[in-house]
């Protein structure tokens, strides 16, 4: 990279991804959250961006994260979770975005149950990746990085 700052991401996860490695590794693979907080700071440098990543359990974090977000201009890697499929909430906070916003999955919601077709985030995000595992990040991020030097 040259002299240049790295541009600041945020990749923000929902629910239950700080359990990845134990959590149905048939669904969502082996690698640990820290396997995937690794990827993600490595990817991310590769590609001249200083990535900070976030797991919480709680709405309310999530949304005032995404408000951090769009106040600060920053783009956002979101795995969602389960509030995916029905937190009108985070998806009010998603739309203020003033920065890309890239969803991602790690399983291929489509695939699943079908309470996991739908995505309330979707519609509001620049774009989605999912069905990858953890590769789900790299696509995003490497997409981010794209969007963001256009």
């Amino acid at each position: 990279m040259s002299g240049r700052a790295a541009r600041k991401v945020l990749v923000l996860n929902g629910p239950n991804l700080g359990r990845l490695g134990s959590r149905e590794p048939d669904v969502y693979g082996t690698t640990s959250y820290e396997g995937l907080v690794g990827r993600c700071a490595e990817v991310g440098a590769a590609l001249g961006l200083e990535v900070e990543v976030r797991e919480t359990n709680d709405e309310g974090e999530m949304i005032r994260w995404l408000h951090e977000a769009a106040d600060h201009t920053l783009p956002v890697v979101l795995n969602p979770g389960a509030f995916t499929h029905y937190s009108y909430g985070m998806r009010d906070a998603a739309a203020q975005r003033t920065a890309p916003l890239i969803e991602v999955h790690l399983s291929n919601p489509h695939r699943r149950e079908e309470f996991r077709h739908n995505s309330v985030v979707a519609a509001v995000a620049s774009g989605t990746v999912a069905g990858f595992g953890i590769g789900s990040y790299t696509l995003a991020l490497r997409a981010l990085a794209e969007q963001l030097t256009d």
